[in-house]
């Protein structure tokens, strides 16, 4: 009878983990939906950027509008102001004529300034791969080409994502916290 008694008792458990789940994707979706359609968004991120001989941290601003795709680099203080547009698939690199080119971090062409704008493509069009709840946060990860994915903790509550990192080839290659999502 015990025997009987844990079985149901682990098949109830199981169906109502997989209950959750479909509700957590159902949540990341609409989350995904919502950003398709919003025509303006901003937020900040203490990003860390991993190449294979050294570590960069920095802090960006990310803006999306009608115009395109903006990152601005806040801190360092020593290269502040220095923004990369991204527009009609157009790249540029601005800043009173001074260049910065910290390297890509993979073969793949990411870098420090397209991680922002590379995080949100996968929030918008990402396959959702698997997602897990972790301390408090709901986690998805998100597969947005064949080399480069993305892993998102978000605010449960809210569906605010808190903490992002981007891999390339299974290697975690940036680290960011994100503030200020809106």
């Amino acid at each position: 009878m015990k025997r009987v008694s844990l079985a149901l008792l682990l098949a109830f458990c199981l169906l109502l983990t997989g209950c959750q789940g479909k509700e957590n994707e159902k949540r990341f979706f609409a989350f995904s939906d919502k950003l398709n359609r919003t025509d303006a968004l901003s937020f900040t991120a203490e990003l860390r950027a991993e190449y294979a001989d050294r570590t960069l941290s920095f802090t960006l601003g990310y803006e999306k509008g009608s115009e395109g795709e903006t990152v601005s680099v806040v801190k360092p203080e020593q290269i502040a102001g220095i923004r990369a547009r991204r527009a009609a698939g157009k790249d540029t690199l601005e800043f009173e004529g001074l260049i910065l080119d910290p390297g890509p971090l993979d073969p793949y062409g990411l870098t420090p300034m397209s991680a922002l704008p590379s995080l949100v493509e996968a929030l918008c069009s990402g396959h959702l791969d698997s997602h897990w709840e972790e301390s408090g946060s709901l986690v998805y990860r998100l597969i947005l080409d064949d080399h480069v994915s993305a892993s998102v903790w978000f605010e449960p509550e809210s569906m605010t994502p808190h903490y992002a990192e981007l891999q390339s080839d299974d290697t975690v290659r940036v680290f960011c916290t994100i503030d200020d999502w809106r």
